[in-house]
């Protein structure tokens, strides 16, 4: 410490001896340019100040940016932050929006049979319904006695003459054929509305489906769309038939789908039956370069048939046959010198396995239905089992049971409303399948003939309640109560349920145009009976009172 002090003290004493102020040295001058001095050290003093004074803005500029680029930083993570969270809330929103959905449609699916029959739950429905004046049980009657019950000697008549005639031009058909090569018809068979006895609209059209099968050795092999396979919806109800050698297997040998070489062989298959030319797939009416059967190729085949048929026989009859319309092939019309002529459908169908369930080609005059996935994919028809069905429930009911009434009633309402507004999306096949849903429903005594008033509000209840919800199933595709005597296929019961509504869902335009058609023919319910009805007494109609619904 002592040694620092003192080298301080000799650095001052130095210091002090050396200013030439206080000791000039030797020949030393004080400059006289003193004040030139002082004047460029000012000079001096200002170019530093203004440099800091500088340098301190851009300081302050520099901050200034990274200030504003900081809060943007901020800005931007702020609204990401809030769009994650937006994001974050609207598929959360979006999640719970489609479970409470699925949940809605799989509660109304748990309850699609159970319609119980209970007048609580038909109370519910029909709110659009309030305040329509509904005739009377009088008006019923004698509308139903005047318009309706007299077409029913024309039907029979139109049927043994049509079904008569159909024969007659299949057996022609089958002699014209060659039964090596082209198709096997079988008999024909009637379906729909003119043998179940409820058509009432005229022109009256007999449906007749002609089964086939291919000439030996081949077989068809179907699979429909639940039969395991994914299908997507568009498809459900349809299916598709391949044309297989008997005994060959569908499924395909390994031989078909992998070069074996020159100098293997399949020890399955010889040579000559490896591969079938193409030209031989579409002489058995398979679409081009594979083996499903193909509609179009089917009806053309059909056409062309039928029509040779004819011309082997026509000179037996004293009218023309004709194929009436483009859209729908197996259309025909026979024309009497008279100029009177009788309509009916004759299409041809594939069975499926050994039951009573066929592949149809098309189905004629049908409003509400999807465009066909492609020619290879047909559709399947019910149409013997729903006529066996009500046959069968038929037995069990009242003495002149009033389903039958039901359906015609609804069925001419129907007709008549569009016939003044224009077609709807609603097919008599719609009304038909309300009716077996509430036969498979409701106990036997509630068909009797004196409730068809109480019976024909139901139909119409649940025709709206079904609307409402663009959902009309399908009445044996997933209905496990179908009874057992009919010998129903336990795959379709077993499938899941086929919405005959679903086209609503596509076609909003179509779904609107039909809900006001309905409501339109309710409000005109009362106006169409009664101008079809005699003049009722006033005696007869005291004490009978309107009601609505």
């Amino acid at each position: 410490m002592p040694v620092g002090i003192f080298r301080v003290c000799l650095v001052v004493l130095t210091a002090i001896v050396n200013h030439p102020l206080i000791f000039p040295r030797e020949n030393g001058t004080v400059p006289k340019n003193m004040e030139e001095i002082i004047q460029k050290m000012k000079e001096r003093e200002e170019i530093l100040r203004l440099e800091q004074l500088r340098l301190e803005q851009e300081i302050a500029e520099q901050e200034a940016i990274q200030m504003a680029l900081e809060k943007s930083a901020e800005v931007v993570k702020e609204s990401k932050e809030e769009k994650v969270r937006w994001d974050m809330w609207t598929a959360l929103s979006m999640v719970i929006f489609l479970l409470i959905e699925l949940w809605r449609q799989d509660f109304q699916e748990g309850i699609w049979q159970d319609t119980g029959g209970e007048e609580d739950d038909m109370a519910v429905l029909g709110k659009a319904f309030k305040g329509v004046a509904f005739p009377d049980k009088a008006a019923l009657a004698s509308f139903y006695e005047k318009r309706i019950l007299g077409t029913t000697g024309d039907m029979a008549r139109m049927r043994e003459m049509v079904e008569g005639f159909a024969d007659d031009l299949l057996e022609a058909l089958r002699s014209v054929c060659n039964r090596d090569a082209d198709m096997e018809v079988e008999d024909c068979m009637g379906v729909g509305s003119m043998y179940e006895n409820w058509r009432v609209r005229k022109p009256f059209v007999c449906d007749l489906i002609v089964p086939f099968a291919p000439p030996e050795p081949y077989c068809f092999r179907s699979q429909t769309w639940c039969s395991g396979d994914s299908f997507p919806p568009a498809e459900q109800g349809y299916g598709t038939i391949k044309v297989c050698r008997a005994g060959e297997d569908v499924t395909g040998c390994i031989c078909d789908k992998t070069k074996l070489g020159e100098d293997m062989l399949c020890l399955l298959h010889s040579q000559a039956n490896t591969t079938r030319p193409s030209s031989e797939m579409e002489d058995l009416l398979c679409f081009k370069n594979t083996q499903y059967l193909d509609a179009d190729q089917v009806m053309k085949w059909f056409q062309i048939a039928v029509t040779k048929a004819w011309n082997r026989i026509s000179h037996k009859y004293e009218f023309d046959l004709s194929f009436s319309l483009l859209d729908s092939p197996g259309a025909l019309k026979i024309k009497f010198r008279s100029g009177k002529s009788i309509a009916f459908n004759l299409t041809p169908v594939v069975q499926y396995e050994n039951s009573d369930v066929y592949f149809i080609s098309h189905f004629p005059r049908r409003s509400l239905a999807a465009d066909l996935p492609s020619s290879t994919h047909w559709f399947l028809t019910f149409a013997v089992y729903e006529r066996r069905f009500i046959q069968l429930v038929s037995k069990t009911l009242p003495a002149n049971a009033c389903h039958v009434s039901c359906l015609q009633i609804l069925s001419f309402l129907h007709g008549k409303q569009c016939s003044l507004t224009g077609p709807s999306g609603l097919t008599n096949y719609h009304l038909k399948t309300v009716m077996l849903h509430l036969l498979q429903a409701r106990p036997s005594q509630d068909w009797a003939p004196e409730k068809l008033e109480a019976r024909l509000q139901d139909m119409l209840k649940f025709l709206e309640k079904c609307l409402h919800e663009k959902k009309l199933y399908h009445f044996f595709i997933g209905n496990g109560k179908v009874p057992a005597e009919l010998g129903f296929p336990i795959i379709f019961q077993r499938a899941e349920p086929l919405n005959l509504f679903r086209p609503f869902v596509l076609h909003r335009d179509v779904y609107r145009k039909t809900v006001d058609t309905f409501h339109e023919m309710l409000r005109n319910m009362t106006a169409l009976i009664n101008e079809y009805t005699v003049h009722i007494p006033l005696a007869q109609t005291n004490g009978i009172h309107k009601e609505s619904f």
